[in-house]
């Protein structure tokens, strides 16, 4: 394990699929959060400046579509890699978490060594 781990923050409101998405993180070497409404992780995004997130759309309050917007809003948010993971896989829906800030979009499902590779990516290229 890294001496100063990256973070990873994971929003996502499937208690599963949020739990199975930290274990792939912390079995790769990341500090991980959780969040599982968009207004708690608005605010933990704000507070805490994850070094990458890996997010869902279809949240039960806010989409995650407008998660993406608030932090193209806000400077210091819009640098941080976004990581979706969405199953939306329309194309439609794939340009439009794009365009909306996503570094990377991925469909559910999704295996273990595609997330890795992806969130890796999105650090890399931050």
């Amino acid at each position: 394990m890294a001496a100063n781990p990256k973070t990873v923050m994971i929003v996502e409101d499937e208690p599963d699929a949020a739990e199975l998405f930290a274990e792939m993180m912390r079995v790769s070497g990341y500090r991980v959060l959780k969040a599982s409404a968009s207004a708690l992780a608005m605010r933990m995004i704000t507070e805490q400046k994850p070094d990458v997130i890996i997010l869902d759309i279809m949240m039960p309050d806010i989409s995650g579509l407008e998660i993406l917007h608030f932090m193209q809003r806000e400077a210091d948010l819009a640098k941080i890699p976004v990581v979706v993971v969405s199953a939306k896989s329309m194309p439609s829906d794939v340009r439009d978490g794009l365009d909306a800030g996503a570094s990377i979009y991925l469909t559910k499902p999704v295996g273990f060594a595609d997330l890795k590779s992806a969130v890796e990516r999105a650090l890399k290229d931050s």
